[in-house]
């Protein structure tokens, strides 16, 4: 009798970056418009899912377009029930951490009743990088590929590690991070983690914490020695742009270092490049260390 194989919708960028690593990718049969890890992820799966977000907004407009949504209970998403119901899924991954990142599960949930689909629904809600590891586990308990997301997981627990003892001997620095610059907002979930991990203290946010919208005064009077530009879904070049703009206001003494980071690929994401993440800061936060990966992060001041 032949095996059927799974048939999975991700819609999550970060889940449909862990299902092609742990040996899943083949399984993978929908996808949304944000998922570009794998490159090729979107051109041999079905898109299913898309912003309401027009395009080429600033970033001051972006947060007054997604405030006004939250705030009328309005969705950030376009989840296609017609795509979706043509895929006859057995397995959904999304999520229910943050309703700005992707695709509500509540949203997920009245699609599925409504098209009396049975999906196992998989939901991720991370809030460390030890909950990140785990998530992964559980995407490959669910998609019969364990043994791949143990040794991925643990990998992962590994270079952390290794990075710890690298700056265990040094002073912490203080650091930091902006989630996004206009309006400025501290860095939330796992990424004050990544800040301790990689030899600094994390003087806007709190690890497990959300993000929190924050004004440039308190910016100012953090007593940062190094600030890291990586606002949420930019890539590198985005993030220099935005951070040339934030030396450029003044609102950040001359002397203190600015650097822009990969925010979608290694701060944002709760997915293996996190890793990547804690290695760039490492290096930004102590030099000793050698430069950063260049690809990752790029010192603007």
């Amino acid at each position: 009798m032949p095996i059927t194989r799974p048939r999975i919708v991700s819609l999550l960028p970060s889940a449909t970056e862990i299902l092609f690593a742990i040996g899943a990718g083949d399984d993978v049969v929908g996808v949304t418009f944000e998922c570009d890890e794998p490159a090729h992820a979107r051109s041999t799966a079905k898109v299913v899912s898309t912003s309401a977000l027009p395009e080429k907004l600033a970033p001051a407009e972006i947060d007054a377009f997604v405030s006004a949504r939250v705030a009328a209970g309005e969705d950030l998403y376009h989840l296609d029930s017609g795509a979706l119901a043509s895929l006859d899924a057995t397995l959904v991954v999304t999520q229910d951490l943050c309703a700005v990142c992707a695709v509500d599960v509540s949203v997920v949930n009245d699609a599925l009743e409504y098209l009396q689909c049975r999906a196992e629904v998989l939901t991720t809600d991370p809030h460390t990088l030890e909950q990140v590891w785990e998530s992964i586990v559980a995407i490959g308990t669910s998609t019969g590929h364990v043994a791949s997301a143990e040794a991925l997981a643990q990998s992962l627990r590994d270079r952390i590690a290794h990075v710890c003892r690298e700056v265990s001997s040094s002073t912490p620095v203080r650091c930091a991070v902006l989630e996004w610059t206009d309006p400025p907002f501290s860095p939330g979930h796992w990424v004050p983690e990544m800040i301790e991990r990689a030899g600094g203290i994390s003087v806007l946010g709190e690890s497990g914490a959300k993000s929190r919208r924050l004004n440039w005064s308190e910016v100012a009077e953090c007593d940062a020695s190094v600030v890291v530009v990586a606002p949420c879904g930019y890539g590198l070049a985005q993030s220099a742009e935005l951070a040339k703009e934030v030396v450029a206001s003044g609102v950040i003494d001359d002397g203190i270092p600015i650097w822009a980071v990969d925010a979608n690929a290694s701060f944002a994401r709760p997915g293996p490049r996190l890793a990547d993440g804690v290695e760039a800061l490492s290096r930004i936060l102590h030099p000793g260390l050698g430069e950063p990966d260049p690809t990752m992060a790029a010192r603007i001041r």
